[in-house]
């Protein structure tokens, strides 16, 4: 059975607790333990959160869950590309998938409500990832 490990972001929480929960039915409905999930403050957070648990010889794939929405400056660029690249750093350092499931930057509150099945997405995502291994 394939173990995963999930990050959640808490920043804009109205959007991300329900990716969260279309992960946690994602991974019900395929027979996939979701074995520990970190919340951490915002997208910024998730790849040290993400390194901790792709380091845990249990956890077979980590889903990270977040999203970004534009404010008044390019600060939301400059979170998603951060976040993006540490999640990449952390699964080739760690040889263990990431999957990214961090919606934005550039995006609406109502954009991102309309991206909420992205928490599903990413943990097939992971799952499928695992399974390759």
């Amino acid at each position: 059975m394939v173990v995963l490990g999930l990050v959640v972001a808490e920043f804009n929480r109205h959007i991300t607790e329900q990716m969260e929960a279309a992960a946690n039915e994602a991974a019900a409905e395929a027979g996939v333990e979701i074995r520990e999930t970190i919340q951490v403050p915002g997208a910024y957070d998730t790849p040290l959160a993400a390194d901790r648990l792709a380091r845990r010889a249990d956890i077979d794939a980590v889903a990270v869950l977040g999203t970004i929405i534009t404010g008044d400056t390019d600060h939301d660029q400059v979170i998603a590309n951060a976040c993006a690249q540490g999640l990449t750093d952390v699964s080739l350092d760690r040889d263990t998938p990431v999957a990214f499931g961090v919606t934005g930057p550039g995006m609406t509150a109502e954009e991102a409500r309309d991206r909420i099945d992205k928490g599903a997405e990413t943990v097939e995502s992971a799952i499928a990832l695992a399974e390759d291994r």
